[in-house]
């Protein structure tokens, strides 16, 4: 029979649901205090479970920070992926929808905080994380994206809107264009107007380079 005084935030339901606890404790030690500082002590807290516990899942810490970056990319991708489809996977007024795509993309809702955070830890502290790691964050999440928004690009291209010859290098570029605001970089968070501003004459200035 269960126990009704198991300890407080402990997982309960067997491996899979300790295993997305600890994944989920360290995704809120690492985005917070980076991977260097981060501890084993400090996430099996966080996560409710023993130091014990971790390390019958992970070998350390490195392997445990690259699941944690590897599933956080993954769901983000997801829902950026879900943005780029939702706006051009059927487009009828290029400029409109992809301004449309624009203001969700550099919207500051557009994206789970944490995660955010945790690509800031690795801009900051790159040179001490694992490379397989970083691997695993790119190819996850913004190569993956990017991907994405190419094959669309491609699509509009082979249907005379746009003129495309290298489509990973215009989702580069449209990214780059549309970015009013990165929130994996630190600074102060823009206004409705200024964000609206920088994605229309930043899909403007797209346009202009690969309108037919």
């Amino acid at each position: 029979m269960t126990s009704k005084n198991s300890a407080r935030g402990r997982p309960r339901g067997g491996s899979t649901d300790k295993r997305a606890a600890m994944l989920d404790g360290a995704l809120t030690v690492f985005a917070r205090d980076g991977y260097t500082r981060a501890s084993i002590d400090t996430i099996a807290e966080a996560a409710g479970v023993s130091t014990r516990t971790i390390y019958n899942h992970f070998r350390g810490k490195a392997e445990l920070f690259e699941a944690v970056i590897q599933a956080s990319a993954a769901r983000t991708a997801q829902r950026q992926i879900e943005v780029i489809d939702r706006h051009l996977r059927k487009v009828t007024d290029l400029a409109a929808d992809l301004i449309e795509f624009g203001l969700e993309w550099a919207s500051p809702n557009a994206g789970p905080s944490e995660h955010f955070a945790l690509v800031r830890q690795i801009n900051a502290e790159a040179a001490h994380i694992p490379e397989a790691a970083i691997e695993a964050w790119q190819e996850n999440g913004p190569l993956r994206v990017r991907r994405e928004l190419a094959g669309h690009l491609r699509r509009l291209s082979e249907q005379g809107l746009l003129r495309v010859t290298n489509t990973d290098r215009a989702a580069v570029h449209l990214l780059v264009l549309i970015g009013a605001w990165n929130p994996s970089y630190p600074g102060a968070e823009p206004s409705a107007e200024e964000i609206t501003e920088m994605v229309t004459t930043g899909v403007h200035a797209f346009l202009h380079g690969y309108v037919p």
